[in-house]
């Protein structure tokens, strides 16, 4: 009876899985900071990494009319007082605020507040 069609209930059912023996397996204790032979992990090639920071003035929203009229010696006010510190950005990212301050005839920042890390997921949403 070989050659009688199955059923679609027949059709259906999945084939028997193989039946495997089960071994446990062990692994080797992990220890933080430590690699496969033992030595400390060298994470160093992460200070070779380039950062982007940027310090921020302040902002504004021009029209392209009033941008278009933009010369020489023209002011575009921005949003920010004077007496508010600078926001200082590490790869787009607000991490700190600072002052301006000038060492060896180049402008500089002083860090006067860091931003700590639930901060700046409150300022993502």
């Amino acid at each position: 009876m070989a050659d009688e069609p199955k059923s679609a209930e027949q059709e259906q059912q999945a084939p028997e899985p193989e039946q495997s023996e089960a071994r446990e397996v062990t692994f080797a204790d992990i220890e933080p900071g430590m690699q496969d032979e033992g030595s400390p992990q060298n994470i160093d090639f992460l200070l070779d990494i380039p950062l982007e920071i940027t310090v921020e003035l302040g902002r504004t929203k021009i029209k392209v009319g009033d941008l278009l009229k933009l010369s020489q010696g023209s002011v575009v006010e921005l949003d920010s007082m004077t007496d508010q510190p600078l926001e200082i950005f590490v790869n787009k990212k607000l991490m700190a605020q600072g002052e301006v301050v000038v060492v060896n005839d180049k402008f500089g920042i002083r860090l006067t507040n860091i931003i700590s890390p639930g901060d700046r997921v409150k300022k993502l949403t």
